[in-house]
């Protein structure tokens, strides 16, 4: 195997806080490597090292000469007003220039650039590369490259920075929390194209399915250590418990010995102290292996909800609309006492607006949402918290309450709570801008549950939490004493905890469908190629004739019929993108009317489109 990438005795430490320290390892060409470690070792830190764009305070990293690394990071430095084109090309590779020249002569209709660059295209030979990246752009769905990169969502800009990294072709390629803002649909995708990739991959993430699926090598970053499991992430928990075994066995067999040797120091005669100097010094040994702490700090959960009476929340015959984008319509609901409901649907469909409905936020247009009097709701929002960077970290929980009551009678002050929460008491006064992501994620997660909710509703809870906090969330969660309402990507947290799910299809159709995501997208999946074996093949014959009546389109014809497929897609484009925004329940009333003028404009302007281009279709 030949090596792509060594890191031998790395240290990296920001001030007082060291984040690792002599750490090694290598990764091989075609190998598929996940890191995994808790929030705050410095999982990030350590891929800007590797990707080049910070320096170890020792040791050293070295790549392959002549090998290209791509790199995903988990929070990418946008410049806002440039355009999705330019930051989709943005490259020093010379034959993707070509193609972006290429593909920005065809964007503005630019006949002479387009001969100009066909030539280019021609002489590079560039022309299957441009066809690769174009599969790439069409799967992850970017077609509107004028747009500013800051008027997009989230997830279509990760889109943009996962495109700009692919279509570059790396021969090492760096993910840092991939699927973070993808919807399930561009995860599933991710997941084939990096499965048969030969690109050699190391990346962090806590999509237990996605390491499942795509991972041949786990590496653990644990107490300084690095440790190797030559398999995926279910090899990887089987053989990490059979570790823990064993040092917990190599420690109590310490404790048997120091027992041992401690009596026999105790009787030893002081004459004769000198004769067993080694002795002794085996007792200073195995003191220092029988105290070894194996319990690692993991987060234990079990707050006291409170108390939940018959009603919890009613949902009779509610809708909402904004213009003519119909999010719900007619949808009712009574909630039960303990169930734990996923919601499931593409961007657009009305989860957010129904998550706003539910909590108060947004009104509904019709209908009746009642909350049971009893009802406590803790809101865990996607976008969390805007925190003050400069406040500390034990001021922002005095805010909410000084004791916390736990289910077990006991009541912690709020430095108990926040140590509690693996927030030591050194770390409790830093300010809220040196924590990592994880962390403050681990901060808005106290904060909502510390106020003793007795229905839970968590917005995409997953990101940016290490793979040990969500082990012990989604057994608290599996043991609450109250309701859940899940909207998350992370297929693996859902089949967990969810009875049932919402499903957000569309045009204010709400489903519930009675099992868990995987069952659902098996569901989906059967019922998909049940519907293209029941399609009868095209006879030949009739293949022919299809193909002989193409000629019947004049070339302004053909013209017109291509150019109407791209600007009906880029007016769908359009819809989507006014759909999300109008149901992020962010816009002001102004807005919300302009945007949802221009829907009703865009709907009209696509009906008409879409006839004349079934009129040219009828004469292929």
């Amino acid at each position: 195997m030949i090596p792509y990438l060594q890191a031998e005795n790395l240290s990296k430490r920001y001030g007082d806080l060291v984040l690792f320290e002599n750490i090694s390892f290598t990764i091989f060409q075609k190998q598929k490597v996940a890191l995994i470690a808790k929030n705050g070792v410095g999982k990030t830190s350590l891929m800007e090292l590797l990707a080049g764009n910070d320096s170890p305070d020792a040791g050293k990293i070295t790549i392959t000469s002549g090998l290209k690394v791509g790199y995903l990071k988990q929070n990418q430095d946008w410049n806002y007003k440039s355009t999705v084109f330019d930051e989709v090309f943005r490259s020093n590779n010379e034959k993707l220039q070509i193609i972006s020249q290429f593909e920005e002569a065809v964007l503005h209709e630019d006949k002479e650039a387009i001969s100009r660059y066909s030539e280019l295209m021609d002489k590079h030979q560039s022309w299957d590369a441009e066809v690769k990246v174009k599969q790439i752009l069409t799967q992850l769905k970017i077609t509107e490259y004028d747009q500013k990169i800051g008027e997009l969502s989230g997830g279509q800009q990760k889109r943009i920075a996962l495109a700009n990294v692919l279509i570059n072709e790396p021969d090492i390629l760096l993910l840092d929390e991939p699927t973070n803002h993808l919807d399930l649909e561009m995860i599933e995708w991710l997941e084939n194209y990096l499965e048969k990739t030969n690109c050699t991959l190391f990346m962090v993430t806590h999509d237990r399915y996605f390491l499942d699926r795509i991972c041949d090598e786990v590496l653990e970053m644990d107490s300084n250590s690095i440790y190797r499991y030559k398999g995926n992430y279910s090899w990887f928990l089987e053989k990490r418990a059979e570790r823990m075994e064993m040092l917990q066995a190599g420690v109590d067999k310490a404790k048997n010995l120091l027992r041992t040797e401690l009596e026999w120091a105790r009787r030893m005669p002081k004459a004769r102290g000198h004769k067993a100097k080694y002795r002794m010094d085996q007792v200073e040994e195995l003191k220092s292996a029988a105290s070894l702490n194996l319990k690692s700090k993991e987060l234990e959960l079990g707050f006291q909800s409170a108390r939940t009476g018959k009603k919890i929340i009613d949902i009779d015959n509610i809708s909402k609309s904004f213009g003519d984008l119909k999010l719900i319509e007619d949808f009712s609901y009574k909630f039960a006492r303990y169930e734990k409901v996923g919601i499931i649907g593409k961007n657009g469909t009305g989860k957010s607006t129904f998550l706003n409905l539910l909590t108060g936020f947004l009104q509904p247009d019709k209908g009746i949402i009642e909350v049971g009097q009893t009802i406590r709701i803790g809101y865990y929002q996607q976008e969390g918290i805007n925190f003050n960077p400069s406040e500390k970290v034990l001021d922002v929980v005095k805010k909410i309450a000084e004791v916390v009551n736990f289910d077990n009678g006991k009541s912690f002050t709020a430095s108990q709570l926040l140590t509690y929460f693996l927030f030591p008491p050194e770390v409790q006064y830093n300010l809220i801008e040196k924590l990592s992501g994880g962390e403050k994620r681990r901060l808005y997660l106290c904060t909502v549950l510390m106020q003793n909710p007795n229905f839970l509703i968590l917005d995409e809870p997953t990101n940016d939490l290490d793979i040990m906090t969500l082990n012990v969330l989604e057994e608290y969660l599996a043991g609450f004493n109250g309701s859940v309402i899940i909207v998350s990507h992370d297929r693996y947290f859902m089949d967990k905890i969810v009875d049932h799910l919402f499903v957000f299809e569309g045009n204010g159709t709400i489903k519930d469908f009675p099992g868990s995501y995987t069952h659902f997208r098996n569901k989906q999946i059967d019922d998909e190629q049940k519907e293209k074996a029941s399609i009868a093949p095209i006879p030949l014959e009739n293949k022919e004739r299809l193909k002989n009546r193409v000629q019947k389109l004049s070339y302004s014809e053909k013209q017109e019929f291509e150019k109407l497929g791209t600007e009906i897609s880029a007016l769908e484009n359009e819809k989507k993108e006014i759909e999300t925004a109008l149901n992020s329940g962010e816009l002001s009333n102004d807005e919300l009317l302009r945007q949802s003028q221009r829907f009703a404009e865009i709907s009209e302007i696509l009906d008409e489109k879409e006839m004349r281009w079934l009129e040219l279709s009828e004469k292929l």
